[in-house]
């Protein structure tokens, strides 16, 4: 069974935390959300998830896939935070699948991991990762990175995974099953 790490912090995009949450585990995924801090995560909107364990109680090695969701606030408490940097940096020394959406493309700029990479990201930061082979695409794949566009793009971004995992024909099930347009 795969196994998915989505960390989960305050003012992250709700959106692109529970539509990857949800369709990783309609395919059958382990996912957990970890959070900050004791009790509810408060996200860019307001909505409030529960956390299924502590970031500081789980290891991201013991995890096949790293997801970071974006939002603004989320985005930057994700690039302070160096526990979050150096589990992005020991996924992808170790080959592992790191996933970004929205800004949080920029946690990985950070971490150090984008040289030489293709790479898409919330167009309100692309200014910011220009300097790497951007496209303004739903999903760009690159080795083990996968980024996104932000919450219009969470289905894609999720299935995409999905897809590097469990195949091409499994996305498109999961795909039919949420009733989404071919894609």
């Amino acid at each position: 069974m795969t196994r998915a790490l989505i960390p989960l912090a305050e003012g992250c995009e709700e959106m692109e935390a529970v539509i990857v949450i949800d369709t990783l585990r309609r395919a059958g995924w382990e996912v957990i959300a970890a959070g900050f801090g004791e009790g509810p995560v408060r996200c860019s909107r307001g909505v409030c998830l529960v956390p299924d364990r502590a970031w500081q109680d789980v290891d991201a090695m013991d995890f096949d896939v790293l997801v970071l969701p974006g939002g603004g606030p989320g985005t930057e408490r994700l690039r302070q935070d160096p526990g979050v940097l150096e589990a992005v940096l020991r996924m992808n020394d170790a080959g592992r699948t790191v996933a970004a959406i929205c800004a949080a493309p920029l946690v990985l700029k950070d971490a150090g991991i984008l040289s030489g990479r293709s790479v898409t990201s919330h167009p309100g930061v692309a200014e910011d990762l220009e300097v790497y082979d951007y496209a303004e695409l739903e999903v760009v794949e690159d080795g083990p990175l996968v980024t996104s566009r932000g919450p219009g793009t969470a289905f894609a971004f999720a299935l995409a995974l999905i897809a590097r995992y469990d195949g091409p024909e499994r996305a498109a099930e999961i795909r039919r099953d949420l009733v989404l347009p071919a894609g």
